[in-house]
């Protein structure tokens, strides 16, 4: 399409409004133009710049002629030969009168459908952004109108005159009244609002008063959901703000605005002006009238009675009855405590629905409703393996707790499902029921256990690096596989490089032998050791059963029994120093081993107790003399909190050796005392009978105590602990302690607590030390010294 050139044709308002000054026309001509001018004012570059062989629909719409000459076209019209409508029409159309639709409607040339006003939507006017409003109200100086002073519906800034006020955050206070000690869940209603409390989770942030009130208005509605969730639900809880500043001086009078008067400052209408608000000490008030607590009405347990015999202690497991008050948590509680007891008692496919409640205002009460199907009563079948090779279905058969044709229990699937992953061998566990026969006739249904398992990496290396001043250095390395041979058959190699000690050895170790947490232990080493007190190059082989704790099930008795063959060519300080040739020792011994563990936790206890005691009788071959003895040590320690952030700890180690006397002994085998593990502060065997030499030579009675506090320090997000602590210990060469040369020990310790146990750093100096012993001792560990 061709385009002739630009060229505008639209006349200016200017020239139109001079045009109609200075010749009337009629009014249909004047009409026209301004229809005309309109149309051209609206028309596209594109339409004013047309070609004369433009569109027929844009042809018609507007002509040539109108392009050509735009006056000339306008005054050519048929409502320009018009004459202008009558004076009434007119009238009517200034006036908006009924006869305008039908005059317009007869006007000539107008084909246009005239706007119906009544089709237009209605405009709503913008609700304020709270945020805002709230911000605008607190910059005014009139701080006692700003929002958050109590709700609209209740009494604005009321306060209780006599309360008992709980502050439970920096800027925020919780007020009951007088007379209401006796709430029974006043102080935990307090406690889990402080918990929950948007305002004190924000107590050290930089916040406005805007935010403030915004607050103060969520835990406001915060605090009436926790009091319904304790029965009290007719509660009315009224917000105010302290703290917004004292009365301004009298001095500052003339700056304000207002007049002076005793004590301060008023304004126009008497208030007093208050000076300038200091976030800081704003604190938020609520205060709560309680009002009375709803009790229970009626219980509703749906299908529960169908249980027949099983009903009414299935009923006592939902404790709360008619008349207790209402409380949220109790419900939950309960709920969770009849889902268990159902599962405990052979109901394997029970189902507990969510409960309902149903308040009463009338009468104050709440009708609770939980929906039960109990189904079936069944009882255990097979347990199958989804990895027969790797875990058998027969092994965790013998892992489980139940044994087949036992009532089903839930308590007894979970625990399978923790001695599973107790063995360390699976990544992931899935134990699931199954229905494999239906309760019939009264007679209760089978359950199947369909294990599903996915095997971890059985592989490890690890290495260990420790020091102290009595032992050196020592670097320890293995490497295990822990299902070489299924089920459960572990084979570790390790080695040890140290200062004083050097050792090569492989360890067999199958778990839940026979039966659950059973352990059946062989090893084999070969170990060469050096210190102060002897020499010994030993080869040992042992083996046993053993009951063993884990950090997953600990246990509270834990034993071990087997038998031991020992051969070793040692010699003791005086020998080396004389330059004498080693002894060998072919020993046997049944070393067996029993204990209670009454504390909290394996690694880190803090409460309770433990006690231990260890018996090993033993025949010993010297060059063909043949001595026989018994070898005891018994072992005690105990754990106490004395507040929130100090454990004190204590033990005592007491052992004997009796039936011999102590040069028949081999010195490996005798007591010695001293080092991280036994009296800090000391050397590493250093406590006990000396030689001629002044050296170590060890005895037939061992006598240990020590004490120590573990304070927490808070650094670290409490990782950080500071122990003081105080050792002492003896060693004689008769069977029974004498004290002749006790020692004692003290110091200080750091512990950082880890995933997997507390690293242990220890320095101690002996009180009392014996020639030769240093002064300063150093000890690094994992786990605490007892």
């Amino acid at each position: 399409m061709a385009f002739t050139a630009r060229r505008s044709v639209t006349p200016s308002i200017e020239d139109m409004m001079e045009r109609g000054a200075a010749r009337p026309a009629s009014g249909h001509a004047s009409l026209a133009r301004i229809i005309a001018s309109l149309l051209v004012l609206c028309l596209p570059a594109q339409a004013m710049a047309q070609s004369m062989q433009a569109d027929q629909e844009l042809e018609d719409l507007i002509p040539d002629s109108a392009v050509q000459n735009a006056e000339a076209w306008a005054i050519d019209t048929d409502a320009a030969r018009t004459g202008a409508p009558e004076a009434s029409v007119l009238q009517d159309i200034e006036t908006n009168a009924t006869p305008v639709d039908n005059a317009m409607a007869d006007l000539p040339g107008i084909t246009i459908a005239w706007p119906d006003g009544s089709e237009l939507p209605s405009i709503e006017p913008l609700s304020p952004d709270p945020d805002i409003e709230v911000a605008e109200q607190a910059a005014e100086a009139a701080v006692d109108a700003l929002p958050g002073q109590g709700e609209a519906d209740s009494a604005r800034g009321m306060k209780l005159g006599d309360a008992l006020v709980s502050r439970v955050g920096k800027q925020v206070e919780v007020a009951f009244p007088r007379g209401t000690e006796e709430i029974a869940d006043r102080h935990a209603i307090v406690e889990r609002f402080g918990g929950l409390s948007t305002l004190r989770s924000y107590d050290d942030d930089e916040d406005n008063l805007a935010q403030i009130v915004r607050r103060a208005r969520t835990d406001n509605e915060l605090l009436v959901e926790i009091l319904r969730g304790y029965g009290y639900y007719d509660a009315q809880v009224y917000q105010s703000l302290g703290g917004l500043g004292s009365p301004t001086t009298a001095t500052d009078a003339s700056s304000a605005g207002g007049t002076a008067a005793a004590g301060g400052q008023v304004n126009s209408d008497g208030t007093p002006v208050r000076g300038p608000i200091d976030v800081e000490n704003v604190v938020v008030r609520f205060d709560v009238q309680p009002g009375p607590q709803y009790k229970f009405g009626t219980f509703a347990f749906g299908d529960l009675s169908a249980t027949g015999a099983d009903f009414d202690k299935l009923r006592r497991a939902f404790a709360l009855k008619s008349g207790d008050a209402v409380n949220s948590d109790r419900i939950v509680t309960e709920r969770l405590n009849l889902q268990s007891a159902l599962g405990e008692n052979g109901y394997a496919f029970a189902k507990v629905a969510d409960p309902d409640l149903l308040i009463d205002h009338e009468r104050r009460e709440g009708d609770l409703t939980v929906a039960v199907t109990p189904g079936g009563v069944y009882r255990f079948g097979a347990v199958h393996s989804s990895l027969e090779k790797f875990l058998s279905s027969r092994h965790l058969s013998r892992i489980a707790r139940f044994d087949e044709g036992d009532l089903y229990q839930r308590s007894d699937v979970d625990d399978l499902r923790q001695a599973i992953l107790a063995t360390g061998l699976v990544s992931s566990v899935t134990v699931e029921t199954r229905e494999a026969r239906k309760p019939n006739a009264g007679e209760p249904g089978t359950v199947d256990v369909d294990v599903a398992l996915t095997a971890a990496p059985l592989r490890t290396i690890a290495g260990l690096i420790g020091y102290s001043s009595g032992e050196g250095f020592r670097l320890e390395a293995q490497w295990e596989h822990r299902n070489l041979l299924p089920p459960e058959g572990m084979l570790r190699v390790r080695g040890v490089a140290g200062t004083q000690e050097q050792l090569a050895g492989v360890t067999f170790r199958r778990n839940n032998f026979l039966k659950r947490d059973l352990i059946l232990n062989a090893d084999l080493y070969a170990r060469n050791q050096t210190s102060n007190a002897f020499e010994a190059r030993t080869l040992s082989a042992t083996a046993g059963l053993e009951r063993q704790t884990t950090l997953l099930f600990q246990k509270p008795w834990v034993f071990s029994a087997g038998i031991e063959a020992v051969a070793t060519a040692e010699r003791d300080a005086a020998a080396i120093l004389a330059a004498q040739p080693r002894k060998t020792y072919f020993i046997g011994a049944l070393p067996m081993r029993a204990a209670y563990d009454g504390s909290d936790d394996l690694l880190d206890p803090t409460r309770g107790f433990r006690v231990g005691l260890r018996v090993s009788p033993e025949i010993s071959v010297q060059d063909g003399v043949k001595s026989s003895y018994g070898k005891a040590q018994f072992d005690a320690s105990y754990y106490q909190r004395a507040g929130d952030k100090v454990v004190v700890a204590g033990r005592v180690r007491l052992g004997t050796i009796v039936g011999t006397e102590i040069a028949n002994i081999a010195p490996s085998r005798r007591f010695y005392a001293g080092g991280g593990g036994s009296v800090r502060g000391f050397g590493y065997q250093q406590i006990g009978p000396r030689d001629t030499a002044g050296e170590p030579s060890g005895g037939r009675a061992l006598t240990e105590f020590s004490l120590e506090a573990r304070v927490k320090t808070g650094l670290m997000g409490g990782a950080v602990s500071v122990v003081p602590f105080v050792d002492g210990g003896a060693v004689d060469t008769s069977t029974t302690p004498r004290f002749d040369d006790l020692k004692i020990g003290v110091g200080v310790g750091i512990r950082y607590q880890t995933n997997f146990g507390p690293i242990r750093i220890d320095l101690g100096t002996p009180l009392n030390p014996s020639k030769g012993d240093s002064r300063i001792g150093v000890y690094v560990a994992l786990g605490q010294a007892f």
